[in-house]
């Protein structure tokens, strides 16, 4: 689903128009976003829990090569489903 099915979505259930819809998509995902440049964790009830994680440092192989190195720390998003989110997924 792309933001423009989302923005089309809320535009026929809410009654907004097509402009206002695609608005509200945009802030929504530039608010998420930027709480989670910050670092900051970002849950959305009765969907799932977008975590920021900071990984290691790590020795690695070039599977080419063989060679090893070393990969670098950085941070992660991590995305865990809601119990809801995962048993409508399931059809339970």
């Amino acid at each position: 689903m792309t933001k423009a099915e989302i923005a089309k979505v809320i535009h026929e259930r809410v009654g907004l128009s097509k402009k206002e819809s695609g608005q509200i998509v945009d802030v929504v995902l530039d608010v998420v976003r930027s709480a989670l440049e910050q670092g900051e964790d970002v849950k959305i009830s009765g969907f799932g829990h977008f975590l920021v994680r900071d990984k290691r440092p790590r020795r690695g192989r070039n599977p080419k090569t063989g060679e090893e190195i070393t990969i670098d720390s950085r941070r992660v998003v991590t995305f865990r489903a809601s119990q809801l989110l995962k048993q409508r997924v399931n059809g339970d």
